[in-house]
């Protein structure tokens, strides 16, 4: 057998294979050459590179430190002039005591990057354009503020107040990924109507004065400034109002922070100058910024930097909104004017009347302390809620409302023309007998309480919690009505397809719909509008979201009283609902009890608006459960509308949000399942697929196996007459005959009278699908 030469160096082969058996041979060595040459390029780079200068502290090592007898014989000097203490009265000197600065200029600081929110309002999507354009030129100038700072700065975010809940950023600061230090920046327009800074402000004003929060709830962060836009045309200076709004959040903002005020307010004309004086506004807050960012505060002295200096003075003036002007405490001539604490408000006249002495010069206290009270910069007394020459005027009108006074409006329907062209009535005929194109649609109070998900008014109706406007008086809102709602009809006479019987009836109103938008019995003289309604033989169906117990525990006599349910939880209601109030929740439960102790005084109605994703899934058992608290004679389910609103698209709404008929129908198989396990009688008795609409009612209106949903109107009328608003009667006196076939559940509901049609008029006779499809997953 031959033997295979034996070789001890390396390979004779060639190619991959010899490079490959070198390296299992040599790598060792290899690895051990290659670490110890970058170990002596590392050692080498390190020794021969130059220092720089550290950025975060250069203050430190470039400056040397100040002689330290220079301040001991600072402190020192006030001990060896220290005045023997008086036995007499304590007398109070004009003059800013100064106290030693809490700024540390050796204090580490903060290496965390900085997060600037800039949020703002618009009505008319003129401050919004601004906002975008202003937030784009920030990423350059943040880029530069990085460099020259060695502080991260990041991209800055956009918010729309009407967007946001206003305790995520104004109870305590919202967190963000990386903790960053959080700057607040506000573009605000000053309006005379009702607008979102409203709410705003008045959110701002609960937050201090509420007790369960910190005073200082904001105090955590970098610093805050406000740009307001104004109109001198409507206010031409600041006394009359202009940019009263801006200079009010800057108050409270100054209070919440801490008087972390890092600029001051900014005010601009937008009609003439609010480019320039924004331009210029921006440079100041920018030079702010860099500061902060260096030192770590917002500067000695400055007005609002939350020293000591600055704070004493603006919690002696916590309700004023003057500004306080005193005298330079090296003015001894006019120190020694004031002899005691009761002279204190003689000081403040005279310089008010400039009947003092002149000083050397007065300077404001504080930017947030306004001094001696005054009348606010607005119009005198309460101002309208819908102005005419304002811009919710101009949208709502757009929108086809007729805005009756200063508050009410009226729309005509389009089940009203669709009933008129015999295409159709809406659910309240097939649930109650409403003939549609007989019922005015209106509301006495645009203002709502609510800023809900599925709201068609886009948000341009306004928005409060209190009444705080002119009220007109309900014979001027009821003849509005009215006539608004006739005109409206007439417009409709020659459109094609209508019938004229219908339209002969339609010239008599015979229903009141109080569900246009807003809040109907926000309204002060909501009793009285009802009765000119009734007097009139016109029905009333009154719809409220259950925010004002109090008005609904006054309300006299209505035909029919709605109460919105959309969600069957507190957290569901905050999400879908987005209420003003605070106490939205034991507001909503009150209201629930409310309707219960009504439920034998009128036809009570829990009114569920199904929202796919928001208070659908999971949420019947929770229904069953507010339906046991306020036992109503019916319960209404229906489908949301998708409207495709900005108030929609704002919220996340999506047709995607909009439930099957079918998915209703499930809803309310299982709604009345729970209903039935806690002993409650209700049941499934009509609806109208075409809306997506279905009726629980209570087993009080089945009679002999046969629901009675409907009512019997002039039967209502005589009881009314007879036995009055407080008379001994209850819904079931003026129950009306059954519930015609077509309507019950299972039949479609849709008017046998009329015709259904496409929208080119084509005859159509769709397929109601009650129950799951096989093809749909679960």
């Amino acid at each position: 057998m031959d033997s295979f030469p034996q070789h001890n160096g390396p390979p004779s082969g060639t190619g991959i294979d010899n490079i490959v058996e070198i390296w299992h041979l040599y790598r060792s060595p290899i690895i051990l050459a290659v670490l110890a040459v970058l170990i002596c390029a590392r050692v080498y780079i390190h020794a021969t590179e130059s220092k720089g200068e550290l950025v975060a502290l250069p203050r430190v090592y470039a400056a040397p430190p100040k002689a330290a007898p220079v301040v001991e014989s600072k402190l020192a000097q006030p001990d060896e002039k220290k005045p023997t203490k008086s036995n007499g009265p304590r007398r109070i000197k004009g003059g800013m005591v100064k106290r030693p600065s809490q700024n540390n200029d050796d204090a580490p600081v903060s290496d965390k990057p900085v997060k600037t929110l800039i949020l703002y309002s618009s009505v008319t999507t003129k401050t919004h354009k601004i906002a975008e354009a202003y937030i784009e030129k920030l990423a350059t100038s943040f880029e530069a503020l990085s460099k020259s700072t060695g502080r991260q700065f990041l991209q800055a975010e956009l918010l729309n107040l009407e967007d946001i809940e206003f305790d995520d950023y104004f109870v305590s600061l919202p967190s963000f990924d990386g903790e960053p230090d959080v700057f607040y920046l506000f573009l605000i327009p000053s309006y005379n109507i009702d607008t979102i800074t409203d709410t705003f402000l008045q959110h701002l004003d609960e937050t201090h004065h509420d007790f369960r929060i910190d005073t200082g709830s904001l105090s955590s962060i970098l610093g805050y400034s406000v740009f307001g836009f104004g109109d001198t045309e409507g206010w031409p200076t600041e006394k009359e109002g202009f940019c009263f709004q801006a200079k009010e959040i800057d108050k409270w903002m100054a209070k919440l922070t801490g008087r972390r005020r890092a600029y001051p307010v900014g005010m601009g004309d937008m009609k003439g100058d609010h480019a320039a004086r924004l331009s210029e506004w921006s440079a100041g807050v920018l030079d702010v910024l860099e500061h902060v960012a260096k030192t770590g505060n917002l500067g000695e002295g400055l007005p609002g930097s939350g020293d000591p200096e600055e704070s004493d003075p603006e919690d002696v003036a916590e309700d004023d909104d003057g500004e306080v002007m005193i005298g330079d405490e090296g003015d001894s001539a006019q120190a020694g004017d004031l002899g005691d604490v009761e002279d204190l408000g003689k000081l403040v006249r005279s310089s008010d009347s400039g009947k003092s002495r002149p000083s050397k010069g007065a300077i404001p206290v504080d930017f947030t302390s306004y001094g001696a009270k005054r009348s606010k910069p607005v119009p005198a007394g309460p101002k309208e809620m819908v102005a005419k020459n304002s811009p919710t005027y101009a949208a709502l009108t757009k929108q086809g409302y007729a805005i009756v006074g200063s508050h009410s409006g009226v729309k005509i329907c389009r089940w009203t023309k669709s009933a008129l062209r015999g295409r159709g009535s809406c659910y309240k005929y097939s649930l109650y007998g409403i003939n549609s194109h007989q019922c005015m649609e209106t509301t006495p109070s645009l203002s709502c309480s609510n800023k809900c998900v599925f709201c068609w008014r886009g948000g341009t109706n306004p928005v409060g919690t209190t009444w705080r406007w002119v009220v007109d008086p309900p014979d001027l809102i009821f003849n509005g009505v009215k006539e608004n709602h006739y005109k409206k009809i007439r417009m409709i006479r020659g459109m094609p397809g209508v019938r004229a019987e219908r339209y002969n009836e339609a010239l008599r109103i015979r229903h009141c719909a109080l569900s246009l938008v807003g809040e109907p019995i926000f309204y002060p003289y909501i009793n009285e509008f009802l009765a000119m309604l009734h007097n009139e033989r016109i029905s009333s169906f009154l719809v409220c979201n259950a925010q004002h117990p109090e008005q609904l525990a006054a309300l006299k006599a209505v035909t029919q009283l709605y109460v919105s349910i959309d969600a069957s939880n507190k957290d569901s209601l905050r999400k879908i609902d987005r209420p003003l109030h605070r106490d939205f929740w034991e507001r909503f439960m009150q209201c629930l009890d409310i309707l219960r102790e009504k439920r034998f005084r009128h036809r009570t109605v829990y009114r569920l608006t199904l929202v796919k994703g928001f208070n659908v899934e999971e949420e019947a058992e929770g229904y069953a459960e507010l339906v046991e608290r306020g036992l109503p004679c019916f319960v209404e389910v229906k489908g949301v509308t998708y409207c495709g609103t900005p108030t929609s698209s704002n919220a996340g709404l999506t047709m995607g949000n909009v439930p099957w008929y079918w998915e209703v129908c499930d809803f309310v198989r299982a709604l009345e399942k729970h209903l039935k396990a806690r002993g409650l009688n209700y049941g499934i008795a009509a609806e109208h697929a075409h809306s997506c609409c279905i009726l629980l009612a209570s087993d009080r209106f089945n009679v002999n196996g046969k629901w009675h949903t409907h009512i019997d109107y002039e039967k209502f009328f005589q009881l009314l007459e007879e036995k009055g608003v407080d008379g001994d009667w209850t819904p079931e006196d003026y129950m009306g005959p059954p519930t015609p076939e077509w309507a019950l559940w299972g039949n479609g509901g849709f008017d046998p009278r009329d015709d259904r049609v496409d929208r080119k008029g084509r005859k159509i006779d769709r397929v109601i699908v009650r129950d799951r499809p096989e093809d749909v997953e679960v």
